[in-house]
């Protein structure tokens, strides 16, 4: 009571004294009441933060949703939708994307000494209309004629080694491979004027079979673009950006096994009465020779010119991916101004044959000890650790080969073969070694990634491919 009668008590007839001792106490009290009031003002701000947080935190990521919605345009709440949609359900979201690359046209480029250029320089279409194919060139080689052991071979073949020592040997070779001893496998990479060489469809019982139609289709054509589906793995991708002379001239061919052909008429995939879907001829092969899928696959992909036994040119595209560029074109592109007989893709991640193995044990693609004994035999052949072969990138990516049938790269392709039969059919571990053996061929453009980004739409594995029952 004492206290506040005093605060309140002062008046006019209060002394100046009195009034000089209370005003500097009067300014310390304003300070403190002010410092109370920014202190609340802080209790008051904590308590809506703490109040209104969850909001806060989600306006950034609703307003990028929005943004992102707007782009692609869509309205907010389907994105929304989509996008937890997609959590649920990862499987649909993935083969959207991939479809997503699907009949683009749109060029891939990169940047050459600060100018930005287009990776694959085709002709101007009406360049390519009127193109002149050099079918008939004069040929120099240091093989000019290559000779298929075949079932008419069979004192040169059969009692070199016995089916017990195949066995041991851990290769996969049978009626439709011939029985290629480690002999005859020195023998195969010396060069000469005639080669004699194994290279499947050894006997009439080997597998692989293909109807009589098929077989006279196939010879009509000069220049083929072919792919495959072993197995119901892959969709059929129809080619794209070809000119009007390419249609003419090129032939479009599929191989299916039987599984596949199953797999897409479930999809409404039917086969036409002219055996065509779309731009493709499509060729039923019966009698697979391997379990393997992997390995089958490798028949039509290195052995084109058994197939296609009077074609002169051949680009081979892996069923994963949409060919996307005019045949011909790609072959004036890749082959003619480069005086190539040749044209592969380059790996994009490694140089090295051994650093790739280690690559492919590492993501379970072969069982460590096959790769090793593949290993073991290039390291006792001498191969080198080097990642460039002829100033060339040793090792190969493969999904698109574009090649001259030439009596050397069908050599090049058949001990190619030979070496993924013998041992795994990991083919980017093989190439280098056979091109590194086979010295004589200088004529390779191992094309950039980007080049093979170029040709195609890379549209990944749908589902894994059905293995044969053995």
């Amino acid at each position: 009571m004492f206290n506040n009668s005093i605060s309140i008590s002062v008046s006019d007839e209060d002394s100046d004294e009195l009034a000089g001792r209370m005003r500097p106490r009067v300014r310390r009290k304003r300070k403190k009441l002010g410092f109370r009031g920014k202190n609340d003002f802080a209790k008051r701000f904590l308590r809506k933060l703490l109040r209104w947080w969850p909001v806060l935190l989600f306006l950034p990521a609703a307003g990028l949703l929005l943004f992102e919605a707007s782009r692609i345009g869509r309205k907010p709440s389907p994105a929304v939708d989509a996008g937890l949609a997609s959590q649920k359900k990862p499987g649909p979201p993935v083969e959207k994307r991939l479809q997503g690359n699907l009949n683009r046209l749109d060029p891939t480029t990169r940047i050459v000494g600060g100018v930005r250029e287009r990776c694959l320089k085709l002709l101007p279409p009406e360049e390519l209309e009127h193109l002149d194919i050099p079918l008939d060139k004069e040929l120099t080689s240091p093989v000019m004629k290559v000779v298929y052991i075949s079932d008419n071979d069979k004192p040169y073949v059969e009692g070199n080694v016995t089916n017990s020592e195949h066995h041991m040997e851990g290769t996969r070779f049978n009626l439709f491979t011939g029985y290629q001893t480690l002999e005859e496998r020195e023998k195969s990479f010396k060069v000469s004027k005639t080669a004699l060489l194994h290279c499947g469809f050894y006997s009439e019982n080997g597998g692989f079979k293909i109807s009589d139609e098929d077989k006279s289709y196939l010879q009509t054509c000069k220049i083929a673009l072919s792919t495959c589906a072993f197995g119901g793995g892959d969709d059929l991708y129809q080619p794209i950006g070809m000119s009007e002379s390419s249609l003419r001239k090129v032939c479009y061919v599929a191989f299916w096994d039987e599984v596949t052909l199953a797999a897409q008429e479930a999809e409404g995939h039917k086969i036409g009465e002219n055996q065509f879907i779309g731009k493709w001829r499509i060729v039923i092969v019966r009698n697979l020779p391997f379990s393997d899928q992997r390995l089958n696959g490798k028949i039509p992909k290195m052995l084109s010119h058994r197939l296609f036994p009077h074609a002169r040119y051949s680009i081979w595209v892996d069923s994963k991916s949409q060919f996307r560029r005019d045949p011909l074109g790609v072959l004036d592109a890749l082959l003619w101004r480069s005086n190539s007989v040749i044209a592969i893709s380059e790996h994009g991640a490694r140089s090295s044959v051994y650093d790739e193995a280690k690559a492919i044990v590492k993501k379970h693609k072969a069982t460590p000890e096959e790769v090793e004994v593949q290993l073991t035999q290039y390291r006792r052949d001498g191969l080198p650790e080097d990642k460039r072969f002829n100033g060339k990138k040793a090792l190969a990516e493969a999904s698109v080969i574009v090649r001259e049938h030439t009596p050397l790269t069908n050599m090049l392709m058949c001990l190619w073969f030979n070496e993924v039969v013998r041992f795994t059919s990991r083919d980017q571990l093989s190439f280098p070694y056979v091109l590194w053996r086979l010295k004589v061929l200088k004529d390779i453009n191992m094309f950039p990634v980007c080049t093979r980004k170029d040709l195609v739409n890379s549209m990944g594995h749908i589902r894994k491919a059905k293995p044969l029952t053995s």
